[in-house]
């Protein structure tokens, strides 16, 4: 029987060289292995209150969405800057060469409400944390932070619970 791993392609020495690129939307395009792992990872949340779904851009939003639905709850995206139209609020992060900015609208989220933080791969953590710092700023609880793969190498799970998240993933990759 397959797993969600056996649906993710990998490619050499993308975008550089010595990278391994793992390529989800392989099994995004696969209708099977899309609904496995959608259902995997509503799995641990069965039960538990999710108020709203938020998704880190860019695929973020494909499982978010699939995510939110299943739930029948709301769904947010955070944006890189300048992408989003109403009124927002930002938060900088380090990348590998430089700085980032992600961004929500300011009023996606009403204090109190419970949220689970989706994307698909986390490896040093700077965009789920910077995701993070945003929903509790406008007051949210993180339920969990649901990943399909962990580099955890690169150190993003250990980030990410380090600031106290529970973080979930599919399969992990050692050496990425």
């Amino acid at each position: 029987m397959k797993t969600v791993q056996d649906y993710i392609r990998t490619i050499p020495d993308f975008p550089h060289e010595g990278i391994m690129f793992r390529d989800v939307t392989t099994l995004f395009a696969d209708a099977r292995g899309f609904r496995m792992a959608i259902d995997q990872m509503l799995h641990p949340y069965a039960g538990l209150q999710i108020d709203k779904v938020v998704g880190l851009e860019a695929r973020g939003f494909i499982l978010g969405g699939a995510i939110a639905h299943q739930l029948s709850k709301g769904f947010v995206p955070i944006r890189k800057k300048g992408k989003l139209p109403g009124a927002t609020i930002a938060q900088a992060y380090t990348l590998e060469y430089g700085e980032a900015v992600v961004e929500i609208h300011d009023d996606a989220i009403q204090a109190g409400e419970t949220i689970l933080v989706v994307d698909d791969l986390l490896a040093t953590g700077g965009t789920a944390q910077a995701g993070i710092k945003l929903i509790e700023r406008l007051g949210g609880k993180i339920a969990s932070c649901s990943f399909i793969i962990d580099l955890p190498d690169l150190g993003g799970r250990a980030r990410l619970e380090g600031m106290g998240m529970d973080v979930q993933a599919l399969c992990a990759y050692a050496g990425d």
